[in-house]
């Protein structure tokens, strides 16, 4: 009974959100307490939350004091280098703004942090997806993807997790798994082709050549104050049917055409002088992350609370950053602890135990030498519909035992367990995505409809890699 409940809870929870008949904080909540009632242990409803919540707490303060604190870089004009070689890099061609929505996410993805990756690619890309009037799906989309990808290095998280639980060395999962995942990227990079091309299909062939503008609004109301400043030139159309419609050079531009916008490289918050110093605060808290230093809560605290004093000496105004990224704090935090009931009452209530013993269960004796490919693909809904410590410290060791007993070593379990981890970052569970959405100010429904088919196709490419070249 416990496993029908927790599959018609997460369905009953997917289907609301994705059909928008409750908010994502409200869905939450609000079914998860009612299913814990339908089982009967409504009574311990509050232990399964604060269990939940002080199980999410230090992800929560993470988030949090990540968030001021490349809030507060983006301000100073420390990624405004990067912002500027992608304006040149995609010259206003959608599909080419897709292509580098995938590639700064995978090369932001090293820091191994979800969270940080997001930040930093959307408040690159956003003014671009704005102006061009881009889908932001596919942003979070391809962000989401390509950042999934990356997760499986050894300091992302399930990587360690898988050699932990196992008790095998993180190495030696992760390094001859690299071709699997260099597969995975290309199939990222490919999909942002298709997309990109699709895009620009739908908006036409724009340029950034053209004169002038009028100086328009801030277009960039998810990222800190004044983040959505002037690049250069104005945004043109070839005759796209959903471009700006003005012509290519700038001829017979319509009223109110509006200049092309990147990060304003006037606005007052930027710290040019401080820049190397910004940028050193960033590489060492990034390096004290990868070396585990101290908790990553601890050193977003501590680079954040640095960042502002340095940065902005007056109280005024560090009191005006803070208040600046406060509605982004406050939504992502939000959404991290309304997800501490969720997963309270699905593994207070034994719901995620049984539904993974089911499914350990449900498979043939006939598959037991295939044990890894049975991992590889149990990876894919398991890690969506429940956390990686569920999977990796609950189910994986029996996909382990199981595998054993027919020759299959634990490594080629651990191996293949990391490939659903695309599928993974886009997971109701995954606080990140959270902040991907919340900053893109995209649904999550319409992030999970967009994102989930791309994503699980991309989790079959790294599997199918892996079992063709014999890694698993």
């Amino acid at each position: 009974m416990l496993t029908i409940l927790g599959f018609a809870m997460i369905a009953t929870f997917l289907v609301l959100i994705m059909t928008k008949k409750m908010s994502p904080i409200a869905a939450l909540v609000l079914i998860p307490a009612l299913f814990c009632v339908a089982v009967g242990q409504g009574a311990r409803l509050g232990d399964y939350v604060i269990e939940g919540v002080g199980d999410l707490a230090p992800t929560a303060a993470m988030l949090m004091f990540a968030i001021v604190y490349f809030g507060v870089m983006i301000d100073v004009g420390l990624f405004d280098p990067v912002v500027r070689a992608i304006l040149r890099f995609c010259k206003a061609d959608p599909m080419r703004i897709v292509v580098g929505t995938a590639l700064l996410a995978a090369v932001v993805s090293l820091d191994g942090d979800g969270s940080t990756t997001f930040m930093i690619t959307v408040s690159a890309m956003y003014p671009l997806y704005k102006r061009l009037k881009m889908s932001l799906v596919v942003m979070t989309g391809v962000a989401a993807t390509a950042n999934g990808v990356m997760n499986t290095l050894p300091w992302g998280g399930p990587t360690a997790r898988a050699a932990t639980a196992l008790k095998v060395d993180a190495a030696d999962i992760f390094v001859p798994m690299i071709p699997a995942l260099a597969a995975g990227l290309i199939a990222v990079v490919l999909l942002a082709v298709v997309l990109g091309r699709r895009e620009r299909k739908r908006l036409g062939v724009l340029s950034l050549e053209g004169p002038p503008a009028a100086e328009p609004e801030a277009v960039l109301a998810a990222a800190p104050a004044g983040a959505a400043g002037a690049g250069s030139g104005s945004v043109t159309s070839a005759g796209g049917p959903g471009g700006d419609a003005a012509r290519v050079g700038g001829a017979e531009e319509e009223p109110g055409e509006e200049e092309f916008k990147g990060l304003d490289p006037h606005r007052a918050t930027l710290r040019p002088k401080l820049y190397w110093f910004n940028a050193g605060l960033t590489v060492a808290l990034l390096a004290a992350m990868i070396m585990e230093i101290m908790p990553i809560p601890v050193l977003f605290l501590l680079g954040a609370a640095l960042a502002l004093t340095v940065n902005f000496p007056r109280m005024s105004d560090q009191r005006a950053r803070i208040a600046a990224h406060a509605d982004n704090v406050l939504n992502v935090s939000g959404m991290v602890f309304a997800a501490a009931v969720f997963t309270g009452v699905l593994t207070g209530t034994g719901m995620v135990g049984h539904m993974a013993d089911w499914l350990v269960g449900a498979i043939p004796d006939a598959m037991g030498p295939h044990m890894a490919v049975v991992t590889g693909v149990l990876s894919l809904p398991l890690t969506y519909f429940m956390s990686n410590d569920g999977f990796y410290f609950g189910v994986l060791p029996v996909l382990a035992e199981a595998g054993a007993a027919h020759g299959v070593s634990s490594l080629e379990i651990a191996r293949a367990s990391i490939a659903g981890q695309p599928l993974h970052m886009s997971s109701p569970l995954v606080p990140a995505v959270y902040v991907l959405v919340g900053m893109a100010k995209v649904e999550f429904g319409d992030h999970t409809r967009f994102t989930v088919k791309w994503a699980v196709l991309t989790s079959l490419v790294v599997l199918g890699a892996a079992i063709l070249l014999g890694i698993v």
